[in-house]
């Protein structure tokens, strides 16, 4: 699948350049060009990804799989070409274990439904304070079909797990671990060589939430040896409504169907149906067919793009907006683990964040409020929720300088 490749950094040092392949980033917001920071709910999309969608709609535009016309085939190259972009962008090596979903927390449910409905009373799965909900919902849902047990591993008070717990949990009936790659509530990147590697030396499989980590960085799942990883498209600024389970092929080829329906099956006879091969298996009815092919065209940006130009970008954000936020009296931050994605909550006196995030609007500036969908987290830090600011490498130094200032203004106003 060839994709318009995205400028290189050695060709465009310019942030600026970078920027203006984003055309979300003009808008004006009461008056002024947003400065958006609530990259960690969704990104931006790059021109690319949003050129690669329109062409398929524009021209290619065809169900997929089932026809021998040539638009039909053609959609199905560009489908199937981005399954196999995707293995290449995940370090997998066959793309049958590469399965579409609508995002990570469809991912996630389907393993709950398929391969946890093998679970039983006496069984434990493992997850942790720091879970959004959607690797916790699923997990107490399928407690309540099965009687299986959640383990949960505690938080520290700088937002990193204990794994030292988590290794006293471990056990004999510990029969899946399922823990975040990266916290979208604190940033913490989470030791998963660690985790994984504890786990595989008592034969446990490991589910890894990807969502908050590929935006960011390489992911290798061969490498990693993790079992299953999960990601949503939108966050790794392709399109929304689309996302990857990434599972080992012996997993998945034992696993049940989760939906049926067309393209899932292999004969269909009321006296009984038999099932298609991974991963069809998994991807019953029309799918998403743009935004699968837009995703990829997403993996395609952000390599050519560069992870080493989007770490120092990142790293540069994190560092310098701590500094400014850390300078502003009143101002706490929430989760200073040492190892964090570019991702930084706070709160701002005794001000509720969402009037904190009202007055940030009023000046054009775009942050997150509430308790980002970790309950539990929130819980456990004795706050209702954050302030969170999530930077891309897309954002700038000066932005972060209308932050700190509307938060300087917004003290003002709520104290």
């Amino acid at each position: 699948m060839t994709q318009p490749a995205a400028p290189s950094v050695a060709t465009h040092p310019d942030i600026g350049a970078v920027r203006a392949q984003f055309p979300a980033l003009q808008t004006e917001v009461h008056g002024q060009e947003v400065a958006y920071f609530d990259n960690a709910a969704t990104a931006q999309k790059p021109q690319a990804v949003l050129d690669r969608m329109d062409r398929y709609y524009r021209t290619e535009n065809a169900n997929v799989h089932r026809g021998v016309h040539t638009m039909s085939q053609l959609a199905t190259d560009a489908y199937e070409g981005a399954r196999a972009r995707m293995a290449s962008f995940l370090g997998a090596d066959d793309t049958r274990e590469i399965i579409f979903t609508r995002g990570t927390t469809e991912a996630i449910n389907l393993v709950a439904s398929t391969f946890g409905n093998g679970l039983s009373i006496g069984d434990e799965i493992i997850v942790s304070e720091m879970e959004h909900h959607s690797n916790i919902v699923p997990w107490q849902l399928l407690s309540e079909r099965t009687g299986v047990k959640l383990r949960v591993v505690p938080v520290t008070d700088d937002g990193e797990l204990d794994i030292e717990e988590f290794r006293i949990m471990l056990s004999e009936r510990t029969k899946l671990v399922a823990l975040v790659h990266v916290s979208n509530s604190l940033g913490t990147v989470n030791p998963v060589r660690r985790i994984i590697a504890d786990a595989r030396g008592m034969g446990i499989p490991v589910l890894l939430d990807g969502a908050q980590a590929v935006p960011h960085g390489p992911v290798d799942v061969k490498d990693l040896d993790v079992d299953f990883y999960c990601l949503s498209s939108h966050k790794m600024f392709g399109p929304t409504g689309v996302g990857v389970l990434y599972g080992k092929a012996e997993h998945l080829e034992a696993m049940p169907p989760w939906q049926g329906g067309g393209d899932m099956i292999e004969q269909v006879d009321f006296a009984g149906t038999t099932f298609n091969e991974i991963p069809h298996k998994f991807e019953a009815g029309t799918p998403h067919i743009a935004g699968v092919i837009g995703m990829g065209a997403a993996a395609d940006y952000l390599e050519a793009l560069g992870w080493d130009f989007i770490a120092s970008r990142e790293q540069d954000l994190l560092e310098y907006g701590t500094s400014r936020l850390a300078s502003i009296k009143g101002l706490r931050i929430i989760g200073t683990a040492p190892k964090k994605a570019a991702v930084i909550s706070f709160l701002l006196g005794n001000a509720h964040p969402y009037d904190v995030g009202s007055v940030l609007d009023r000046l054009g500036i775009a942050v997150r409020t509430g308790h980002h969908c970790t309950q539990p987290l929130m819980k456990r830090f004795g706050i209702p929720g954050t302030v969170r600011a999530s930077f891309a490498f897309y954002n700038t130094r000066e932005e972060i300088d209308r932050l700190a200032a509307g938060l300087e203004r917004a003290a003002g106003m709520l104290s």
